[in-house]
């Protein structure tokens, strides 16, 4: 069958219910038309300038990114200027756009989960304070995971084994250097809306991205650590996610589909 981008959406929403993105956020439709085709999905972190080049290049109808094209509604859009370009473009060239954002974040199988999986974690489960008497792992959708090292190590080690793990130069830690560690509590993009919940959850190191000083103080005063991967990094695995769930997803209903994830996306930090 032809996929519209009705039909996409659809699958997105199986792959990541678009209810359970935040309030703020604004995950779902961008640009485009419901019924225009969308066979062909290019799949990138970001919707940039050189995405869309990218999509026009290749012939893309779609493209489905995890950062939304807008947050909130400009009071106008000027053809010259993010994000009007990018409107420009996909009106020009019949592209829609698409993004899922928080509410991927928190899906079962979703972004968080799978960055676990990325640092080698296990009794995995959703990041959230501690209850007394309550030892039960119960996976559910929410922001954030918690789980557990095969093995205990010390912080830095555990800092380099997570370079390794995601093909990174650099990171930035706070705590102990020989802090042994254990329980471990991510969360992919920015974490600092969750550093309360990271000291209530009994973890020993919280592994996210975009912290300020100030919420690293905290971490650090409390006998605990923090490890900063950035935020492109804890993300930029989303690509690959995608492309596998969408291309499982579109089978499974029987859809034909071309997916391609967009590989030129560099973390705009250049570490120096």
């Amino acid at each position: 069958m032809n996929l519209t981008t009705r039909d996409l959406l659809k699958l997105v929403d199986d792959i990541a219910p678009f209810g359970l993105a935040e309030e703020w956020d604004n995950s779902g439709l961008q640009v485009g038309n419901i019924d225009w085709p969308a066979g062909r999905v290019l799949v990138a972190l970001d919707v940039t300038t050189e995405v869309m080049a990218e999509a026009v290049a290749w012939g893309a109808d779609l493209v489905l990114t995890h950062h939304p094209l807008m947050i909130r509604t400009p009071r106008s859009i000027d053809f010259g200027a993010m994000p009007g370009a990018v409107i420009a473009l996909a009106a020009a060239d019949q592209i829609s756009i698409v993004s899922a954002h928080t509410n991927l974040d928190k899906a079962l199988g979703g972004l968080n989960d799978c960055f676990a999986q990325k640092l080698g974690l296990t009794q995995v489960s959703r990041f959230q304070p501690s209850i007394p008497g309550n030892d039960e792992i119960t996976p559910a959708p929410g922001l954030g995971r918690i789980g557990e090292l095969d093995q205990p190590m010390p912080l830095f080690e555990l800092a380099d084994t997570i370079k390794s793990n995601l093909g990174i130069s650099g990171l930035r830690v706070v705590g102990d250097r020989g802090l042994m560690v254990k329980k471990v509590a991510v969360c992919t993009g920015s974490g600092g809306s969750l550093v309360k919940e990271f000291l209530g959850a009994g973890a020993d190191v919280f592994i996210t991205g975009d912290m300020k000083y100030h919420e690293a103080r905290e971490i650090e005063q409390a006998g605990l650590a923090l490890i900063d991967v950035g935020h492109f990094a804890s993300e930029h695995i989303v690509v690959e996610l995608l492309v596998q769930r969408l291309v499982s997803s579109a089978e499974t209903a029987g859809f034909e589909i071309d997916v391609r994830g967009f590989d030129g996306e560099l973390d705009p930090f250049i570490m120096v």
